[in-house]
């Protein structure tokens, strides 16, 4: 077993043992195409990606949260007193604009719907509503519990906490209207965090690992994992933070991005042998 998957059986491993999802208290401090293989642990397909591009990207944004609309990167950064929304441009990684989190919360996922930008922070149970495309505050709400990442489906916003389950929000009240737990076959998959839906799944960074789990949204089963080992070694940072965590994807242009906490580079990837 590679040594990716082995740090991603240990979280997997650690909620079997322990009963319980692992803490979140720590959240806040391409190579050539070799084809698929498999997670020996649980069979499941394990896919490398292939780089098509490399974009700028801040080395000092702590990335909690990243999407692609009208042609340009939002994106939320973490750490307490320094957590911002941005609006970022894909080809020169220069700051259009960007707003702060209030009250110097822990920034963390973000989704867009319609004309508004909702963000979440770490363990405040303190979200916002901002205007897009301007990042004007329009209005604040509570949650329980954590707030990790966040994405959407035509119906509901889906919200991680570090945990194996996902919540459904209703997009106008916010009101939690369901969950799915997410397993990868029937072992909990804990610490998801960043959040996109792609082609009718979720896709959800593994925190602390170079693993995406491709996720059916309606079992919760795991259907595959991407691996960024190959992107984690490029950009080599020495920093145990420095972990990938952003997923962004151009429903319009087809294009996939990823990128990590501090890394200097936003990755276009492809991943040859996905099907959907």
């Amino acid at each position: 077993m590679s040594t990716p998957l082995r740090r991603l059986q240990a979280v997997m491993t650690m909620a079997v043992i322990w009963g319980v999802p692992v803490p979140a208290q720590a959240n806040e401090a391409g190579g050539t195409h070799a084809g698929p293989g498999a997670d020996p642990g649980t069979g499941i397909p394990v896919f490398p990606v292939q780089v098509i591009r490399r974009l700028p990207h801040d080395p000092t944004a702590f990335t909690e949260g990243l999407l692609f609309r009208d042609g340009v990167f939002y994106e939320s950064t973490g750490l307490s007193g320094h957590s911002f929304i941005r609006k970022v441009s894909p080809e020169t990684g220069r700051t259009l604009g960007q707003s702060e989190i209030p009250d110097r919360h822990f920034g963390e996922g973000i989704v867009d719907w319609h004309d508004r930008l909702i963000s979440v922070t770490w363990r405040s149970g303190n979200g916002y509503v901002w205007s897009l495309p301007g990042l004007k505050l329009r209005s604040h709400f509570h949650y329980d519990g954590e707030g990790w990442g966040l994405t959407r489906d035509a119906h509901s916003l889906i919200l991680s906490d570090g945990t194996a389950c996902l919540k459904r929000l209703d997009p106008e009240t916010l009101f939690v209207v369901g969950k799915v737990c997410v397993s990868a076959d029937g072992t909990p998959v804990n610490r998801l965090n960043e959040l996109e839906y792609i082609h009718g799944e979720i896709w959800a960074n593994i925190w602390m690992t170079p693993e995406i789990a491709r996720i059916d949204p309606v079992t919760g089963q795991v259907k595959s994992w991407v691996d960024l080992t190959a992107l984690e070694e490029e950009v080599n940072l020495s920093d145990p933070d420095a972990v990938p965590n952003g997923i962004a994807y151009d429903s319009v242009g087809d294009r996939l991005f990823v990128t990590g906490k501090y890394w200097p580079i936003v990755y276009q990837i492809t991943i040859p042998d996905y099907k959907h």
